[in-house]
Parts: C-alpha cells; structure tokens; sequence
C-alpha cells in the first residue's frame, strides 16, 4: 500500500530513519572490540595515564584492521546500494555478504591504512612537540593525515564498487583524492559537521551519523565516477570521430586517384607506333 502526501513523506522518512539505523547498529556491533578500545583510550587519556594511553593505541592498531575495516567495507556495500537507486535491498543480507565478500582486501588495507596513519601520527607529534623550530613541518604531516583520512572514503567505496587488486585499490583510493580537490573538501566538511553534531549528542553515533557519512562519501564518490565516466566517454567519441575524418580524407583522395586515371584517355595504336619510332 502506497500513502500519498503527508502521510507518505512521514512514511518514507520512517523507513530511511529504520535504514540508516539497522545499517548503523550492524557496524557499530561489527565494530565493537575497536569501539571498545577507542572507549577506553578517551577515559584514560582524560585522566592523562600514559601507560594505559600507550597500550590503548596498540590495542586500537591490532583490531582496527580485523574488525572496523571489515565493517565499514560491509557499511558502504549497503549505501552503495541506495545511492544506486536500490534502496529496498535487504540489508542484514547486503551488509554481511558485503562482509564476507570484501573482507581480505579489507584486513590487508586496513593494515596498510592503520601503518601509515600510525607513523604519520607520530611524526605530526614529534614535529609539533619536540622540534619547536620546525612546526611546519607538523602542520603539513596534519594536511596529509586529513587527506589521508578523505582517502579512506574513496577506498571503501572502491573496495565495493570495483574488481581490481588491493594495491591498485589504494593508489587510485589516494589519487582521486588528490585530482578532485572539491570533492574532498565537501567529504571533509560533511563529515567534520557530522562528528560534531556527533560529540554533541553521542547516542546518534550508535543509530545515525556513521551510517549517514558512509551514504554522503559514496554519494561523492559516485557522483565524481560518474563524471569522469562522461568525460572519458566524450574524449573516446572525440578521438572516434577524428580517426573517421581521418580515414574519410584518405578514402576521398584514393577515389580521386582512381578517377583521375580512369578519365585520363589512352593513347591510340598508331600514336603508340609513332611514339617507338621517336
């Protein structure tokens, strides 16, 4: 049965809220020993404890690759699904063979991913802490922590979206954030107002907001394949069109060959006889 006006617009924003909430409850639980973790290292780094700060990060390190690299791939196998126009697909199913489908890449990114941030991390603080005189330097490792950050968006959403290897995966994940400046920078703010509204109000953490950021960078992903889609598409039909001029100009000058030696008149048999005699 279909509502129609204000009752319809109620029930499609009830269906979208019980969407985003399921998808969101299923990466929360997925996720659950690096949310832990991560719980754990904000308790103790407000009560400024080293030690336990310390272990907390290598504890974040192990199980950030098992279990929430995993997860989110398994998140954006069902937001691509609704930015595609399929927003009735079953998502406990979508979300747990997107799980299983996608998990090897996942772990072995998510390695990759957790090392470099981890080494980036630490020369961003050393920089800004140690060497007073080269902050700078600091400051540009915090750019690239960002656009690393933005990257990761475009590697989850690679990851469900393409066939290819792990390592083409990444270094496209990382040039296409660098190639489309715009992109990245409406991800970043999108998702920065997001965490926010987040930090506010932590309960939406567990129902709305990771659900919803996964949604809006597979929106921008897309949106940016699909125009560099079209602009592909353009230059193959450009470059068609000119090797067709190009053949079309060869075909015409070999007719006019043809028919230049078709209208030229042969000589008679006596011109011939005449010509031998010269």
């Amino acid at each position: 049965m279909e509502f129609k006006g204000a009752m319809g617009g109620i029930y499609r924003l009830t269906e979208w809220i019980t969407r985003l909430a399921a998808t969101n409850l299923l990466w929360a639980i997925c996720s659950s020993p690096f949310l832990f973790f991560l719980i754990m290292k904000l308790l103790v780094m407000q009560q400024n404890l080293a030690n336990e700060s310390l272990q907390m990060n290598w504890a974040i390190a192990i199980v950030a690759p098992l279990t929430l690299f995993p997860a989110t791939s398994a998140l954006f196998t069902v937001v691509r699904k609704w930015n595609m126009g399929d927003t009735d697909v079953p998502i406990f199913r979508t979300f747990f063979v997107g799980y299983k489908e996608n998990y090897k890449q996942s772990l072995i990114g998510g390695i990759f991913y957790t090392l470099l941030f981890a080494i980036m991390y630490l020369d961003y603080t050393v920089y800004m802490t140690q060497f007073r005189n080269m902050q700078l330097v600091g400051i540009i490792m915090l750019v690239l922590l960002l656009l690393l950050f933005v990257s990761l968006f475009n590697f989850f959403s690679m990851v469900v979206h393409y066939h290819m290897s792990i390592g083409l995966i990444i270094k496209n994940a990382v040039l296409l954030t660098l190639i489309r400046p715009f992109r990245v920078f409406s991800t970043l703010l999108g998702s920065g107002l997001l965490f926010y509204i987040g930090f506010r109000y932590p309960v939406l953490f567990v129902f709305f907001i990771i659900s919803i950021i996964a949604w809006f960078a597979f929106f921008n992903f897309y949106a940016t394949f699909n125009k560099m889609q079209e602009q592909m598409e353009k230059m193959q039909l450009k470059k068609e069109e000119e090797e067709a001029a190009k053949a079309a100009e060869q075909a015409d000058g070999s007719v006019e060959t043809i028919e230049a030696i078709e209208q030229a008149e042969p000589k008679s048999s006596d011109e011939k006889h005449d010509n031998l005699h010269k």
